[in-house]
This record gives C-alpha cells, sequence and structure tokens, in this order.
C-alpha cells in the first residue's frame, strides 16, 4: 500500500532516484537538501511502497501562490493514482495556506503529466519559449486558481 509522507532529509536518496529516472535534467543532492534543511518555502512529499520512495512532489509557497516545482513517479509505478495521491496532498497544503492558487510549468510534449493536471483544473494559460535547457523545448504555464480567488485577476486589474 502506498503512504504519502512528508519529505525528510532521509528520503533524498530514494527522491534523486525517482528524479533521474523521470527527468533528463534531474536536480542534484544538493538542490533536495537545500530544499529540505533551508527552504522555508518548500513543501515536499514522498509516495511510499514500504521502505521505498516511489514518487515525489514538491510546491514553493510564495506569497499568496503555489508553484510546483517537481512531481515525479518511478515508471514502474506510474498509472496507479500515486500522482492523484501527491497532487492532493499539495492541494490540500495549498487551500490550508489560503494560496489563491498553484502554478507550474510542464513540457509542451509531456501529455501525461498535462492530463494529470487538466484534471485537477489546471488550464494552459501561456507559453514559456525554449524553457527546457536540454531539448530548447517550450513550456506551458499552467495555473488553477482556487473559487473564492477566481475574480482575483479581474478585482486586479480594476481601477
Amino acid at each position: 500500500m502506498i503512504k504519502i509522507v512528508p519529505m525528510q532529509e532521509e528520503h533524498i536518496d530514494g527522491v534523486l532516484a525517482v528524479e533521474e529516472a523521470t527527468f533528463s535534467i534531474p536536480w542534484t543532492r544538493k538542490d533536495f537538501e537545500r530544499e529540505v534543511k533551508e527552504n522555508a518555502m518548500a513543501i515536499y512529499f514522498v509516495a511510499m511502497d514500504g521502505e521505498k520512495v516511489v514518487g515525489y512532489a514538491g510546491m514553493w509557497h510564495v506569497i499568496t501562490e503555489g508553484h510546483i516545482t517537481n512531481v515525479g513517479v518511478l515508471q514502474e509505478y506510474r498509472r496507479q493514482g500515486i500522482g492523484d495521491l501527491l497532487m492532493e496532498n499539495l492541494e490540500r497544503v495549498a487551500l490550508e495556506r489560503e494560496m489563491i492558487g498553484i502554478t507550474l510549468e510542464v513540457r509542451i510534449n509531456n501529455e501525461p503529466a498535462q492530463r494529470l493536471y487538466y484534471k485537477y483544473g489546471f488550464r494552459a494559460e501561456g507559453i514559456r519559449k525554449n524553457y527546457y535547457a536540454d531539448t530548447h523545448e517550450d513550456a506551458v504555464i499552467m495555473w488553477k486558481y482556487y473559487p473564492i480567488y477566481e475574480d482575483y485577476e479581474e478585482h486586479c486589474n480594476k481601477g
């Protein structure tokens, strides 16, 4: 049975294994150590199958917004709802902290990830040209605003 828990320093080896298996430009051990030990904005969860890290997701709480940094699940554990569990935990924290919404960037050709985000109510709101250094692939900027803040942009543009 998969259990979702807050990421701790002892999870970093497992998170690195997921990171390196998932992303073409993986974050380093130092990156994750900094997230866990120093970054007060960082919110990370890991998906555990017993003692094994099989997925993880992270988000930064920046002022009034959540910025998803990474979501990764080992290939052999995909399509089992683990991404859903991780996203639900990030969203729970965003709502608890009264964020106006969550944003992320995703490779323009990463259709499985985009399907997951659309499923959770994210919308494509822009493109970052040549965002990924390895392939110069564009990124889709996606946002999910929370219902009480649906008119936030309209409210800010009044005046």
